[in-house]
């Protein structure tokens, strides 16, 4: 008998959250908390949707994506999940950059590259300053109209390098373009620059399997292998119940952390929304996806440090079509030393190339292995210049693709970086639509990334709580 994921789960609980990336664990945790009866359900084998691990024989474990957020992170782990995670969230102190251009370590804050902009580039203070200020002053109410290409064209003028410094590390964080609103650079860029990038000691397994002790502390229904098939809606647009795995539960709200898309598509269905907000979710651009290597030494080998993040390119300025090419030009490299993982004398890195996913969508198996064995070997042999005798210690290596994370996280399109900012809009009208339904994912940039999406979790998780709470006057 094949084993019953849903056993013992209640026939009815007030909300449902699909998807546990980390704006759905942190909704289901907070609405847990007001003490709503919570069912979160996963249709992979753990935890984290983007925010996750893998591990290998020989005792490898290695992080998905690149793990680099704002200090802003620390305070929301520390209001909304527990003082012992957000204690465990570490500056990165190296992030290195080398191009043809140029050549540089930094902390990646204000103070920095305000140093960096004024005696590396020769630009003024005066100009820096404004720069800084215009970005920090930048909210989601700001004039839309201005690109990330325009707000570099009015400060810094013929300057591809300087924008290569600024804007290379936001399109590895968020997958941003020079054609996106100028507001998605400036609030993304700003967070960083208050105190520099952060992760979390320990690695994202301990990071997620603190979150599920904290989320089943406070009584959430954790299911892991159970699929969504579909959530229904009444006639007079009520959400009324989910099936997953063939069962029908029914629920008082259902918060999704899957695509946009696929919640207005695939799992509710057009016809139950207006045509006006359909036209609108048709239209939203999904992000680009990513590739990436995870390289394993050998137990005890070690090698000299890189930094904590490096930004190698080997083209000439900044240019986002050469960055999602596969003839990549362009990789970030996550060094992991055993600080990161307290306790471990393992040295890993990992890897990570923007891409887009038509690249590899319709490669035959043949040839799709072969594009990845590539994959690795290019990667290797870039890392060499940074790790000499690289191949010596190796012990693991082996990539995922746009595929990859298609098949895993059920991505449309395996995008990494959920959708372009219109999608915003959408999945904040969602609730509009159909009562009872909400949307908590990664859309629009300004969404993207770990602290986006803990802090979107609880934006929705408290307008879940108003459409739950009685009015104070019907209680009088």
């Amino acid at each position: 008998m094949p084993r019953d994921f849903l056993k013992d789960a209640q026939d009815h609980y007030d909300v449902v959250v699909i998807g546990s990336g980390l704006a759905g664990l942190t909704s289901a945790n907070v609405l847990a908390r007001a003490g709503y009866s919570v069912l979160l359900l996963e249709h992979h084998y753990q935890l984290g949707g983007m925010a996750t691990w893998f591990k290998r024989k020989g005792g490898h474990i290695f992080d998905i994506s690149l793990h680099g957020f704002p200090i802003g992170m620390k305070k929301s782990c520390r209001k909304y999940w527990t003082p012992e995670i957000a204690e465990r969230i570490v500056q990165l102190d190296g992030i290195r950059f080398e191009n043809p251009q140029f050549s540089l370590e930094t902390t990646f804050d204000r103070d920095s590259f305000t140093n960096i902009l004024v005696e590396q580039f020769g630009i003024s203070l005066e100009v820096v300053s404004e720069f800084f200020d215009t970005a920090r002053g930048m909210n989601f109410f700001d004039d839309q109209e201005m690109t990330t290409g325009e707000l570099f064209e009015r400060f810094f003028p013929g300057r591809d390098d300087v924008v290569r410094l600024l804007m290379e590390p936001i399109t590895y964080a968020n997958g941003s373009t020079l054609e996106d609103p100028a507001l998605t650079y400036g609030i993304v860029f700003s967070n960083f620059m208050s105190k520099g990038v952060f992760t979390f000691e320990g690695g994202t397994d301990a990071l997620v399997g603190a979150m599920k002790d904290e989320m089943v502390s406070n009584g959430v229904d954790v299911r892991i292998r159970c699929l969504v098939e579909s959530i229904e809606v009444t006639p007079d647009r009520k959400v009324a119940a989910v099936v997953v795995n063939g069962r029908r539960i029914t629920c008082g709200a259902v918060v999704s952390n899957a695509n946009i898309k696929q919640t207005v598509f695939e799992l509710v269905g057009e016809d139950s929304f207006d045509p006006e907000f359909v036209e609108d979710a048709r239209a939203v651009r999904l992000n680009n996806s990513s590739c990436q290597v995870y390289i394993a030494m050998k137990p005890g080998a070690s090698f000299e440090p890189c930094g904590d993040l490096l930004f190698h390119s080997e083209h000439h300025g900044f240019d986002i079509d050469a960055m999602l090419s596969r003839e990549i030009s362009s990789r970030t490299f996550s060094f992991y030393y055993p600080r990161t993982r307290p306790g471990s004398d393992r040295h890993l890195v990992v890897s990570s190339t923007n891409a887009n996913f038509s690249d590899w969508a319709d490669l035959s198996e043949a040839d799709y292995e072969e594009s990845k064995k590539d994959l690795c070997e290019t990667t290797l042999d870039c890392l060499e210049q940074y790790v000499p005798e690289l191949r010596e210690i190796v012990e693991h290596v082996e990539a995922s693709t746009p595929r990859t994370f298609q098949h895993y996280t059920r991505h449309l399109q395996g995008a990494s970086f959920g959708t372009k900012f219109e999608g915003l809009k959408v999945s904040q009208k969602l609730p509009e639509q159909v009562q009872g339904l909400f949307h908590a994912g990664s859309v629009g940039i300004i969404m993207s990334g770990w602290l986006g999406a803990v802090n979107y979790g609880v934006i929705v998780a408290n307008e879940v709580d108003k459409l739950m709470t009685p009015p104070a006057s019907a209680s009088a």
